[in-house]
């Protein structure tokens, strides 16, 4: 169909549902649009922003009728923050547009007509849930402030006066961290020119703990007096562990080598009654609550008895292979980090747990070697980043034929694709699916779900 629009054009249409990403889905005599700021309901006036073979993209200038699931967004940067895209729709209208982007990936890309989806888990806190928080310094007419990056823009910074996804304390940490930046007059770091020396502030808490961690990212010299920053962050008793690091880079990263300034290395997060140990740069899942229901969803789709061998890829700190570790024989775990893995054989130790080892390694490169090494695994649990299983290691785990695939996604899209390589290729079939709300009011969702080895393909 040629494409009724042009880029710069206004037009009117009506949202019928969520694009996964979180785009509104609109139509112009069935050619599809897709609407930034567009909520299932509405009826709005957007501008076209770019037009592609089979669809266009816009931004919604005016909501001409409202949907009857629009709310009122709580946070006063709404709109403004690039952050919590979703305040303004109704929850329950978030969970079943989460579901239904599931439903549609599996049926479209992973071609499985009735797909054995269950009911999405819903968050348990819908604000104040995330137990890490990533801030950027920047010049606002008030100072020298801490925030997000403007909605749609990589280069602009807004200062924020509370943030509702972090605790009460988070948000009072930052502040003080802001106000110290002011009184030092230090200046921000600038994206555009690469001026400037304050960069981020990372912001970690052990939620079952009350442990905090706070990263300071500057541009490289030691422009500030490192013991007045710490006595500022001593003043909080749940801050154990403070750390700088340097970024010589244009690149905005804050996962870089540290320089420890107060206390203790790491904190602690205990998640269903392990403990786990958080250095600046391990990798946790950002709303304890819901890793919780995350990781006991994992075991039981797992379905493990006592007697199993499981392979734990993308294993990262840990955290499900040792969630597992109870139930199976033995697990192994496999993560192309080497500083993940020492921390999570330090936190197989911590928990006095002896049936799980783990290897640094490529998934792809070192399945072959590990099967040789540990045998054939009954159960395969794989957690892979969002762009899911590379090519080599989507393979290899098929190859392994195990009798149950556990997959742990945070991407609908390449969960649906590597399931119907799984299923074409390798005789598995999907048995269940669930989906999860990890994070209230943006686009993500996560889901669980089991594969199993036919009986006709056999191990």
């Amino acid at each position: 169909m040629a494409a009724p629009v042009r880029t710069g054009d206004e037009v009117e249409l009506s949202v019928d549902s969520l694009a996964y990403g979180g785009n509104g889905v609109g139509r112009l005599n069935g050619f599809v649009v897709f609407v930034r700021g567009g909520l299932p309901g509405d009826r709005v006036r957007a501008r076209v922003t770019k037009v592609k073979r089979g669809f266009a993209e816009g931004v919604s200038l005016a909501v001409l009728e409202p949907s009857p699931h629009r709310v009122e967004a709580p946070c006063r940067h709404f709109g403004v923050c690039g952050g919590c895209r979703f305040q303004d729709l109704a929850y329950d209208e978030q969970l079943a547009a989460k579901e239904q982007q599931v439903r549609d990936a599996l049926v479209r890309i992973g071609r499985i007509s009735e797909p054995p989806l269950e009911p999405i888990v819903p968050a348990t806190s819908l604000y104040r849930y995330r137990n890490k928080l990533e801030y950027s310094f920047a010049r606002t007419e008030a100072g020298v402030d801490l925030g997000f990056h403007r909605a749609g823009r990589w280069d602009e910074v807004i200062g924020v006066d509370e943030c509702l996804l972090a605790s009460e304390l988070g948000n009072r940490v930052r502040l003080a961290v802001r106000d110290w930046a002011r009184e030092e007059q230090l200046e921000p770091y600038d994206q555009a020119t690469g001026e400037g020396y304050l960069r981020h502030l990372v912001y970690r808490e052990g939620r079952a703990t009350g442990q905090v961690l706070v990263t300071l990212v500057t541009a490289p010299g030691e422009r500030f007096e490192t013991g007045y920053f710490v006595d500022v962050l001593r003043r909080f008793p749940e801050v154990r562990s403070i750390h700088w690091a340097v970024n010589d880079t244009p690149a905005e990263r804050t996962n870089l080598p540290t320089r420890l300034l107060f206390g203790e290395e790491a904190i602690e997060e205990e998640i269903l009654g392990l403990r786990f140990r958080l250095r600046p740069g391990a990798f946790l899942q950002t709303n304890t609550e819901m890793a919780e229901r995350l990781y006991e969803l994992t075991c039981e789709v797992a379905g493990l008895t006592g007697r199993e061998q499981v392979f734990d890829l993308y294993c990262g700190t840990g955290t499900i292979a040792l969630a597992l570790a109870g139930a199976a024989s033995e697990v192994w775990g496999v993560e192309i980090s080497e500083e993940a893995v020492a921390c999570a054989i330090e936190n197989a130790a911590r928990n006095g747990i002896a049936n799980a080892r783990f290897v640094a390694g490529n998934v792809g490169q070192v399945l072959e070697e590990l099967v040789e090494r540990a045998g054939t695994p009954d159960v395969v649990v794989v957690d892979p980043p969002r762009a899911g299983l590379a090519g080599k290691a989507l393979r290899r785990t098929g190859a392994l034929r195990a009798a149950r695939i556990v997959y742990v996604s945070c991407n609908p899209t390449t969960l649906a694709s590597d399931i119907r390589v799984l299923r074409e290729e390798y005789g598995y079939e999907l048995v269940r699916c669930r989906p999860l709300d990890m994070f209230p009011h943006t686009p993500h969702v996560e889901s669980v779900s089991a594969l199993e080895l036919r009986a006709d393909v056999g191990g």
